[in-house]
């Protein structure tokens, strides 16, 4: 009996034909789509409480590792190419110690042109000096002559305008040469400008620039430092406390502190100081249940020796025990 497909309802053969196939493929999809649901390790260790700590109260902050001195970025008060650069990062300097020089040869030639200035309003000085002494000696063997009708009144007025034009001639060559010499100053200070060092002793952290490099001194809001540097003999480590926690911070009391991703490795940190503002929060854990819109008192350790395990701008976790009208657990 041959089939006819004249004859097949749409709605009561076709259809369930169709729901029963798009049903298999639905469980189908549903079966090998299933997420994997299998518990793994995590990729850092989470940030725990110490032992000593678990069963006290205590207060919990995120900070940043920074030196004992803050963060020194180093600029240029002026503009120019780089024509010598003396450190790298990790270098240790002294006070004082050329850490990079900007092109001085326009300055070099004010100078130049100033020491000359000086030399000609010097000359002038000597020869003004002595017009002066041959104007005064003659003026003075005029005055001195007891027979009026010896010298006539021409004589004597023509001598004292020399003597006069003299000291004039000697006050506008005193005038230059202070002028020159403020000029030749000027160019020095410029030269020393040019020429930058080291505000502090301490470590080279970042090296910004390259010789042969040009340096502004209109950098914007963006702009990277040319050199940044601090003192890291001892570090700090600044620790953000969310102001609705900050009243139970126990101040004074050591802190316990691990690097971020890290939590088995704790050093016992020095209370230093708190800083007296309350500032908005700009150290971000990237936790889900972070607030961002609190304000958080900022609290300074001073780390100890750890060989290399906390450097600086490195984030870290903090436990500090809370005030002894504290109470609970702030995690």
């Amino acid at each position: 009996m041959a089939f006819d497909f004249r004859n097949m309802s749409f709605s009561r053969q076709i259809l369930p034909v169709i729901a029963i196939i798009g049903l298999v493929a639905a469980v189908i999809f549903i079966f090998f789509g299933l997420p994997d649901r299998e518990l793994t390790e995590p990729d850092r260790e989470p940030p725990r409480a110490p032992d000593a700590m678990a069963e006290s109260s205590r207060v919990a902050g995120a900070g940043i590792v920074e030196p004992s001195s803050e963060l020194v970025q180093i600029g240029s008060a002026l503009s120019g190419l780089v024509t010598g650069l003396f450190v790298q990062p990790g270098d240790r300097v002294t006070e004082g110690q050329v850490l990079f020089t900007v092109d001085d040869r326009a300055a070099r030639a004010s100078l130049q042109e100033a020491r000359a200035a000086i030399a000609e309003a010097q000359a002038s000085i000597a020869e003004a000096n002595t017009a002066r002494a041959t104007a005064s000696r003659q003026l003075a063997l005029y005055r001195n002559i007891d027979d009026p009708a010896a010298v006539s009144r021409a004589e004597v007025i023509r001598a004292e305008g020399e003597a006069a034009s003299a000291n004039e001639r000697l006050r506008l060559a005193r005038a230059r040469l202070e002028a020159a010499q403020a000029r030749a100053n000027s160019a020095q200070t410029e030269i020393g400008r040019l020429t930058v060092r080291a505000p502090i002793a301490g470590e080279i952290l970042a090296v910004n620039i390259r010789k042969g490099e040009y340096v502004s001194t209109m950098g914007g809001g963006n702009a990277q430092p040319f050199i940044e540097m601090g003192q890291t003999q001892p570090l700090y480590v600044r620790i953000d406390i969310d102001e609705e926690q900050a009243a139970r911070v126990a101040m004074g009391a050591d802190a316990i502190v691990s690097p971020r991703g890290a939590a088995e490795r704790r050093v016992k940190a020095s209370f230093v100081r708190a800083e007296p503002l309350v500032v908005p929060k700009r150290s971000l854990t990237n936790s889900a249940q972070e607030r961002v819109d609190v304000r958080v008192l900022q609290v300074l350790y001073e780390l100890p020796e750890s060989n290399g395990l906390f450097r600086v701008g490195q984030q870290v976790d903090a436990y500090i025990p809370a005030g002894s009208g504290a109470q609970g657990d702030a995690e």
